[in-house]
C-alpha cells in the first residue's frame, strides 16, 4: 500500500531522514522501532504531508503522494494520530468524533439556512456513526465526557476512533501506547486487532514498547540515524546485532554466551 523509495528530509545541515526506503503492505500492521533520534516521526511527518521531503518520493496504491499536504491525504484515506493526542477539549467525546467527517451539509450557510431537514439529517446519520464507534471502542461511559477531562489512555482511544469516521486504507500511529496504563494499553491494542482484521485496515505503528509490538506487528521495521537498519519478524529483529547495536551501543561480538543472553533481553524491554 505504501512504498518510500529513498527517501530524505534535511533540517539546515542535519538529516533527520537520509535514504530511507521502506514497504508497508496491504492489510498488515507494520511496527516502526528504533532508538529516540533515529528519524520515526519524522518520517511520518514526511509520509503524512507535514513535512515536504528534501529527496526521494513516496507512493500510495501505486500513486505519487509526495509533498501532498495532509488534507489531500486525509481524502485519500491516509490517516494519523500523534504521540500527544489532539483533541478539542472544551468538546465531548462524542461531538469529537462528529468532527471529523468532511463537507457536512451544516458547514455550509447555504444549506443551513435553505436545508435545515438536510443538514439534521446527515447530523443524525454521524451521530449514529459515532455511537457505532463509542460502542466498538468500549467507552460508552464517556461518551457525554469533554474529551480534556479523559486520561491520556482514553484520549488515545478517542484519536483511534476519529480514524474510524471515514473510510480509511492505512493509519500511522505514533506511540499510541506511550503513558497509557497497562489494561488501556489492551484494550487500544484489542481494537486496533478487531481494525486490522474485520474491517481491513492497514496499520503502521511507532512504539517503544517491545510487547506491544510483538503482540501486534508483523513485519517490525527498525531505524537508526535516519535510514532502515532491520525488517522482519519481533524475534529476528530481537536477535539482530544491528538492532541491538543501535540500542545499546554494542553488538555480541566478543561477547560469551551469557553477555549475548543478556544483551538481548535489555533491547527487548528497551
Amino acid at each position: 500500500m505504501i512504498k518510500v523509495e529513498n527517501l530524505a528530509k534535511r533540517f539546515g545541515g542535519f538529516y533527520a531522514v537520509n535514504d530511507a526506503s521502506l514497504e508497508i503492505e496491504t492489510g498488515s500492521i507494520t511496527g516502526l522501532i528504533g532508538p529516540n533520534g533515529a528519524g520515526k516521526t519524522t518520517l511520518f511527518n514526511v509520509i503524512a504531508g507535514v513535512h515536504e521531503p528534501s529527496a526521494g518520493r513516496v507512493l500510495l496504491d501505486g500513486e505519487d503522494i509526495t509533498g501532498l499536504p495532509p488534507h489531500a491525504l486525509f481524502n485519500r484515506g491516509l490517516l494519523r494520530t500523534f504521540q500527544i493526542a489532539h483533541e478539542f477539549s472544551t468538546m465531548t467525546v462524542r461531538e469529537n468524533l462528529m468532527m471529523v467527517p468532511p463537507n457536512q451539509a451544516g458547514e455550509r450557510l447555504w444549506d443551513a439556512w435553505f436545508s435545515p431537514g438536510k443538514v439534521r439529517a446527515e447530523e443524525a446519520e454521524i451521530r449514529k456513526k459515532a455511537d457505532e464507534v463509542i460502542e466498538f471502542l468500549e467507552i460508552p461511559q464517556v461518551a457525554d465526557e469533554l474529551a480534556g477531562n479523559l486520561s491520556g489512555g482514553q484520549k488515545k482511544l478517542l484519536e483511534l476512533g476519529r480514524t474510524m469516521m471515514v473510510d480509511a486504507k492505512i493509519v500511522f500511529l505514533d506511540e499510541v501506547g506511550a503513558g497509557v496504563n497497562r489494561t488501556l494499553l489492551n484494550t487500544i491494542g484489542d481494537a486496533i486487532l478487531r481494525l486490522n482484521k474485520e474491517r481491513g485496515y492497514t496499520f503502521c505503528m511507532i512504539e517503544h514498547d517491545m510487547d506491544f509490538i510483538g503482540r501486534l506487528c508483523d513485519p517490525v521495521i527498525c531505524m537508526a540515524e535516519g535510514t532502515v537498519l532491520a525488517k522482519g519478524t519481533i524475534d529476528e529483529i530481537k536477535s539482530n546485532e544491528q538492532v541491538i547495536e543501535a540500542y545499546l551501543g554494542t553488538g555480541l561480538k566478543n561477547k560469551t554466551p551469557q553477555e549475548q543472553k543478556d544483551n538481548t533481553q535489555a533491547e527487548a524491554t528497551t
